[in-house]
């Protein structure tokens, strides 16, 4: 029986990618995505041309009432959910003296209270202590998280430290109810997120000096490992936020 995975913010980028990885392995796929409506929708055609399922959904994960929508309409769709990737995030760029409510709570409201929101409704959905059959939750950090952030990256940086603890508490809160947590925490990677810090050629020329293997990483490589966290392969990873990096 195919499982279901939900992965929200996967209209580009690294979502996206964990998107056509777990078509390929046979999954259910849940495409969220913010705005990017005809990006979602271009993807799911070539993940179902390719043979696989997927669906986009709309939602804005930092809003709870949303994500109750998303969950429900998932549900209508595919049943039971079996994997959720808290993908969804924001990359800001401002310094801390300028911080002010709406740059700080915006970004905040995608990078964290979204994944508390998406969290909440997939346990209540997989955990046994509400009458689930497991599951698993991978949350997306980034190394910025114990490294800082790139110049204006405070909040960023924060948020992400904030998704680590929340990962290793959380893995501690719902083991024994047969949900296993994990982390992923994703270095220089190619995607289009970064054009807002000089773009790929930045991010390369960056790589050459700062990452151990010389090169900056492709999101492929981090839906690959995502896709393990998923799997049976990983039964006994728990609690891990694990790096892929190239050795930064």
């Amino acid at each position: 029986m195919k499982k279901t995975i939900l992965i929200t913010g996967a209209s580009r980028g690294i979502g996206a990618e964990i998107a056509r990885a777990a078509g390929k392995a046979d999954y259910k796929v849940g495409v969220n995505y913010l705005g990017s409506k005809a990006a979602a929708q271009a993807l799911v055609r070539e993940i179902c041309d390719s043979g696989g399922e997927a669906l986009a959904l709309q939602a804005d994960v930092s809003r709870l009432d949303d994500v109750e929508r998303l969950f429900c309409e998932l549900d209508a769709a595919y049943g039971p959910l079996d994997v959720l990737v808290n993908n969804a995030g924001k990359l800001a760029n401002f310094r801390v003296d300028t911080t002010d409510e709406s740059n700080l709570s915006g970004l905040f409201g995608v990078n964290m209270f979204g994944a508390f929101y998406c969290s909440r409704e997939a346990i209540r959905r997989m955990s046994h202590a509400h009458g689930g059959k497991g599951g698993c939750i991978i949350n997306m950090s980034s190394v910025a998280s114990r490294l800082g952030g790139l110049s204006g990256g405070a909040a960023y940086a924060a948020s992400k430290g904030a998704m680590d603890a929340f990962t290793l508490s959380l893995a501690k809160e719902v083991g024994l109810e047969g949900v296993r947590v994990n982390g992923l925490r994703p270095g220089l990677i190619e995607t289009e997120i970064h054009e807002m810090h000089g773009g790929l050629a930045h991010v390369r020329e960056l790589a050459k000096s700062l990452v151990p293997l010389g090169r900056s990483g492709t999101a492929a490589e981090v839906a690959a490992v995502a896709l393990w966290l998923a799997s049976d392969a990983a039964s006994y990873v728990h609690g891990a936020v694990v790096d892929v990096s190239g050795g930064r």
